[in-house]
């Protein structure tokens, strides 16, 4: 099953890559700083070029800072949301990029969610930073490389802007709201990051409308369907009060922007709930998976859950 958790369309980054560039080129390509030049678009926010990588490339990570922000310093656990460009030591052209597609990539630092070689050198750097990473082989895709496009060994130079950051905290720690409804799921109320508990009423109808629902209501503002929303979540299938899905298993948390949300529940639960609070999301086929089966989730079921809204971008 796809997980919910990436429910997206994810960059390439993450998996597999895009169309490299051919190997031609002068040999007597640009370098600053021990890494390939930007030949073009030198500015934060504007799109880069590279020039090719002259001579043996680098057998260590290499960060430069192309320009330094002035926001917060990422550290591990931080949400960044970054433009970047890719290429290889020895190619001409990008074999992937964010820039010109209207949504940043949203990234976890240290999370292990994508390459290492990004994990490591995007830690410390500080909001509104503009880095270049050449990153080896074994911080990269390794002797396997990301067939077709990548060869195994490939040294990676990257692009990156970092155009924002966010400190997500480990739980929601809002107001508690009664759960008088006997009809309805009742949520734990823990507030320490561990597993929040789901309980669905026994030999109950579920609601045939959609029912989005403050357990922690917090105090941040209202989320609208611009943005980025971070969340942890424990989601359940009403029939059989069975978990088809935890992010507190990975304990990692997960960015959806809404506008590419696909679960039509999901994102109308969401929008209008402050950052901050834990909600119970009740979904009825309709606005879920209708009549489609999921991997572990039959078809038209209706979905519970548990969900933290930790933090916008």
């Amino acid at each position: 099953m796809r997980r919910l958790a990436g429910l997206l369309v994810v960059p390439l980054l993450l998996l597999s890559t895009a169309a490299c560039g051919d190997d031609s080129g002068s040999d007597s390509a640009q370098m600053k700083n021990g890494a390939p030049a930007i030949t073009k678009g030198a500015e934060f926010g504007e799109t880069p070029t590279l020039s090719k990588g002259k001579g043996e490339p680098p057998k260590e990570l290499k960060v430069v800072t192309v320009k330094e922000g002035t926001g917060p310093a990422l550290k591990k656990g931080d949400i960044a949301q970054v433009n970047y460009y890719g290429q290889v030591w020895d190619g001409t052209e990008p074999f992937d990029q964010s820039f010109g597609k209207g949504q940043p990539f949203d990234v976890t630092i240290g999370a292990g969610a994508v390459i290492k070689g990004w994990d490591q050198g995007l830690e410390g750097q500080k909001v509104g930073s503009r880095v270049e990473l050449v990153i080896p082989p074994d911080l990269g895709y390794g002797a396997q490389g990301s067939p077709p496009k990548i060869k195994g060994n490939a040294t990676l130079v990257f692009v990156v802007d970092i155009v924002k950051g966010a400190t997500v905290p480990v739980s929601a720690t809002g107001k508690e709201v009664a759960q008088d409804n006997k009809d309805l799921p009742k949520v734990g109320t823990n507030t320490d990051g561990k597993e929040v508990s789901v309980a669905v009423p026994k030999d109950v109808t579920p609601p045939a409308k959609l029912v989005s629902n403050y357990v922690l209501e917090g105090d941040g503002p209202a989320v609208t369907d611009k943005n980025s929303v971070v969340v942890k979540f424990h989601g359940k299938t009403w029939k059989d009060d069975k978990t088809f899905e935890s992010t507190y298993t990975s304990d990692q948390s997960v960015t959806w922007p809404l506008e590419q949300l696909q679960v039509k529940g999901l994102k109308e639960g969401i929008v209008g709930k402050k950052v901050g609070s834990r909600i119970l999301l009740v979904i009825p086929p309709d606005m879920g998976f209708g009549d489609k089966e999921q991997g572990t989730i039959p078809a038209n079921s209706t979905l519970v859950f548990s969900l933290d809204i930790l933090a916008v971008m």
